[in-house]
């Protein structure tokens, strides 16, 4: 026996809830239904799904590992119901976009100019979140595609490479590297490095440049936006890292900053848009990908 398509949206409303109560209303049906389906559910798993008390349902192991699942199915689902909606264009229906902080506000207005004049049948929603995060969601069905620096490493994952984009050096605007037209590693010996969180693959590229370089990571100003290091950079508390897009659209001349490139363009970030192997809109995806690739030129 296997679960019905009700019975993993009723597992899903009752996690996104955290209650029988407010589950069953999110669906629209009795809180007894409600309650019926999730123990057939509980039936076929042959075991609990959540712990009840207190008004509360708390997802068990088994639980947290049904509803992964769950959403996988439903995103599947919703891929091949999106199937109809399209007619002779690919790049229609609804896509579910995920994108990391450091992208999103610089290259998705673009974006989205494009697709409102040639896919007016495309609804796009984007959705910010750390990298690791954004990665989990779209394993676990919460998003259908993101957009992300690389490397990234999660199994089952297709990774469509689409551009480098190279990094700056951003500094105060009295700062003594200013003279220079290009910044070699030696330019950061003893000099200060700031940083984004961990969580960002930036963060990665600080530490190395950092340690070939004799610098030092400023750990105790990590910030959490690439506006946060550059305003930082302009009150000399130290030199950041700045990719293109964010210069080209946030850094002119007279700022509190000034930027220089590296030498030999050394140091970049990869850009990617990855989506589940064997995702039932692949097609769609790779159109979309072939967009941000000349939205990125």
């Amino acid at each position: 026996m296997q679960p019905t398509l009700r019975q993993l949206r009723y597992l899903t409303a009752l996690a996104d809830h955290g209650s029988f109560t407010r589950g069953a209303a999110a669906v629209g049906v009795s809180q007894p239904s409600f309650s019926q389906q999730i123990q057939l559910v509980e039936a076929l798993l042959r075991g609990r799904v959540a712990e009840r008390g207190g008004g509360r349902a708390i997802l068990t192991p088994l639980g947290r590992d049904a509803v992964a699942g769950a959403r996988r199915v439903l995103a599947e689902v919703a891929a091949f119901e999106a199937i109809a909606e399209r007619r002779d264009d690919a790049l229609s229906g609804t896509i579910r976009l995920g994108v990391s902080p450091t992208l999103g506000p610089y290259i998705l207005p673009q974006l989205v100019a494009r697709l409102h004049s040639t896919s007016p049948n495309l609804r796009v929603h984007v959705r910010e979140g750390l990298p690791n995060m954004l990665v989990e969601l779209l394993a676990d069905g919460a998003h259908d595609v993101i957009l992300v620096q690389l490397p990234i490493e999660y199994r089952g994952m297709h990774v469509e490479r689409l551009f480098r984009e190279p990094l700056y050096l951003a500094m105060a605007a009295d700062d003594a590297l200013r003279t220079r037209e290009t910044i070699v590693s030696a330019d950061l010996a003893g000099r200060g490095l700031l940083t984004l969180q961990p969580q960002y693959r930036m963060s990665d590229q600080v530490a190395q440049l950092a340690e070939e370089a004799g610098a030092h990571v400023l750990r105790d100003y990590e910030g959490t936006s690439l506006d946060a290091i550059r305003q930082m950079a302009g009150m000399g508390m130290g030199l950041a890292m700045l990719p293109r897009l964010y210069v080209r659209q946030e850094v002119r001349g007279g700022d509190d900053v000034i930027v220089r490139p590296f030498a030999g363009g050394r140091h970049y970030r990869e850009i990617g848009l990855v989506w589940r192997t064997g995702a039932g809109r692949a097609p769609a995806f790779a159109a979309l990908a072939a967009l941000l690739r000349k939205v990125a030129e």
